[in-house]
């Protein structure tokens, strides 16, 4: 043999067909013999292989024979029996399997010959399949323990049958998911009514056309059936037409080949801010907001107020807060007073005070610090004494007594004039707005959100400002926090269930950025405290978004269940996978070759991260650019 040239040829012919093809012969009749002196190993699908230098811990390799590789698909769940030790341990294939050639390492010549000259060489080698299994759980009377040491070599590995696959799994539930991909039949299901699942708060993250909205829709579909409230912040419209059953030929094709039958949810209702538009063809109720219930130090952060401007508005509000006093507007009752002593003004604003209160004392610091100078009018003897000219416009009911307001504007000293200009354009701006306290239109109507099987839509997509969608939002958790709370206190007292609600977020990253929540603490501690608190109450959270990189670590740590997408940028999965850490690598290099459907789905009630085929949405979901 010429050690420089190729000796394919030459290495086929100084070995026979017939001696290679009498040693496949007589391990086959091995196989048999061994499956013959021990009748438990006939259902064996492979044996472990021995360690070698590059084996990790909790993973071990299984070598089979040809005819059982279609056994052991991805994620397919087995049983290892160790039997040199006595030990049973339950894993699941992660990597693999992968084919290699019998007798001969894969990389040789004469493997890469006998392929390469397929056509020339009537032979070809016998091959084996090789696959990695991860370690799940070591088998202990009758429950799973971590597991203390590895499978012994030549360990017989056994398939687990779909039943038991979905107990070990976790996959059991009412409310599906999709399908297990690896298993002809398992579904992915989840327990809607379990506490430790829903209300521990969802991520659904994806790039553009990865199935993230459908995905929304079809879980949206199947909470109304369980009987769960949904409210659905929607900042494009896509959930708007939810009653009606999907119409697009590729997703009628879907559901057929699942046997679902298209449809849309029973009980919709639209909620549209006072002012704007919507696209749903259902009348929708109208809503304004209250400033009375946005904390101002959660105003001050969404409206992005310097310090300076920011110290003027708490001044401001302060004033407001004793003019509402001075007025008897609040408080007037004595309830009023003990309800006045317990605001806390980092979670809520205060009570009956309006916007235009507090745009009237902005307006009367102006005035004061604008007053006529000694060269154009009578300069006052007494600079302690309020300046009462000329005429000020107030539009609040502060206009009963302008002088009271001057009163009390001029009893705390200020100035920067410029200062409080920019506070004044900022908080006309937000009045020109036209949705805080508007007469003739309601609050919210929290407790019809609330009924069991109600999909609540409130659709932004009319108000082209992140910073309008985000007041909103905020409102709106702080207003369905508190009556679930008052419902949970009352099902406490009568010892009955409250109903589970769910709150999904789209575009999340816009309301919670990491830029948002560095300029907005208060606020993100808001959001924070309704998501602890929320679990024990039986309110979810369920943020949606296609930059996950955009979201702090501090919101991703509010999150204990994932369905993620297609993701295609390596830095958002290191990024992802750094945060996540109980799916295993294997599954995370798939995650950038996923199709449209496909999603890796990590649950709190699944044993472990699976990958799943989501069921697609018999609901109808507006397509927007």
């Amino acid at each position: 043999m010429d050690p420089g040239k190729d000796n394919t040829d030459d290495v086929t012919r100084e070995t026979p067909a017939s001696v290679l093809g009498e040693l496949d012969e007589v391990a086959a009749r091995g196989q048999e013999e061994l499956a013959g002196l021990d009748p438990e190993l006939a259902d064996a699908v492979g044996f472990t292989h021995f360690d070698t230098t590059s084996s990790q811990d909790n993973v071990v390799t299984v070598l089979m024979s040809r005819d059982d590789m279609h056994q052991l698909a991805s994620q397919t769940l087995v049983r290892i029996k160790s039997r040199e030790d006595k030990r049973a341990y339950l894993g699941v294939v992660i990597k693999g399997p992968f084919s290699e050639p019998d007798a001969v390492p894969p990389q040789s010549t004469m493997a890469i010959g006998v392929v390469v000259q397929g056509k020339k060489v009537r032979y070809t080698f016998d091959y084996h399949g090789r696959a990695d299994i991860e370690i799940l759980g070591e088998e202990s009377r009758g429950a799973i323990v971590p597991p203390r040491y590895r499978p012994r070599p030549k360990s017989p590995v056994y398939l687990l049958g779909e039943d038991e696959s979905r107990n070990v799994l976790g996959v059991l539930g009412d409310l599906r998911l999709g399908q297990v991909v690896g298993y002809e039949n398992m579904e992915a299901r989840i327990e809607s009514r379990d506490k430790a699942v829903l209300p521990r708060h969802t991520g659904i993250v994806g790039t553009t056309g990865s199935g993230k909205s459908t995905t929304v829709a079809s879980m949206i579909h199947k909470f109304q059936k369980a009987g769960i409230a949904t409210i659905v912040f929607d900042v494009e419209g896509e959930y708007t037409h939810l009653d009606q059953p999907a119409e697009q030929k590729v997703m009628l094709e879907a559901l057929a080949r699942l046997g679902i039958k298209p449809e849309g949810v029973k009980d919709l209702q639209i909620h549209r801010l006072v002012g704007r538009e919507t696209q749903s063809h259902k009348e929708p109720y109208d809503f304004t907001l209250a400033f009375s219930s946005l904390s101002p130090h959660a105003v001050g952060e969404i409206l992005e107020l310097s310090d300076p401007q920011l110290l003027r508005f708490l001044g401001a509000f302060d004033i407001a807060k004793l003019l509402l006093r001075d007025f008897r507007i609040f408080p007037s009752t004595e309830s009023e007073e003990k309800e006045a002593l317990e605001v806390d003004e980092l979670t809520t604003g205060y009570p009956k005070m309006t916007l235009q209160h507090v745009l009237d004392v902005v307006n009367a610091y102006l005035h004061v610090l604008t007053k006529p100078s000694s060269g154009s009018a009578k300069k006052k003897k007494d600079d302690d004494e309020p300046d009462l000219g000329p005429t000020l416009d107030l539009y609040s009911d502060f206009r009963r007594d302008p002088s009271r307001v001057l009163q009390r504007v001029h009893a705390q000293k200020s100035s920067h004039e410029i200062s409080w200009r920019a506070l004044a354009v900022r908080l006309h701006r937000l009045r020109r707005l036209g949705v805080f306290d508007v007469t003739g239109t309601g609050r919210p109507k929290y407790g019809e959100m609330l009924k069991p099987g109600r999909v609540s839509v409130i659709d932004l997509s009319d108000t082209d400002s992140p910073q309008l969608n985000n007041l909103v939002i905020a409102d709106l958790l702080r207003g369905l926090h508190e009556e679930q709370e008052r419902r949970y206190r009352e099902a406490a007292a009568d010892n009955t269930s409250v109903t589970p609600a769910l709150i999904v977020i789209e575009e999340a990253h816009e309301f919670l950025s990491s830029e948002r929540v560095k300029q907005m603490p208060v606020l993100f501690e808001q959001v924070a405290r309704i998501a602890r608190r929320g679990r024990k109450r039986w309110l979810g959270l369920v943020f949606v978004t296609q930059l996950p990189q955009h979201l702090p670590n501090e919101v991703l740590g509010l999150l204990n269940n994932f369905i993620i997408h297609k993701i295609t940028d390596s830095t958002v999965l290191s990024r992802m996978q750094g945060t996540i850490g109980s799916i295993d690598e294997s599954l995370w290099n798939r995650v950038p070759r996923l199709a449209p459907g496909q999603a890796l789905a990590s649950f709190s009630s699944f044993s472990r991260p699976l990958m799943l085929a989501i069921d697609p949405a018999p609901c109808k979901r507006l397509l927007v650019d």
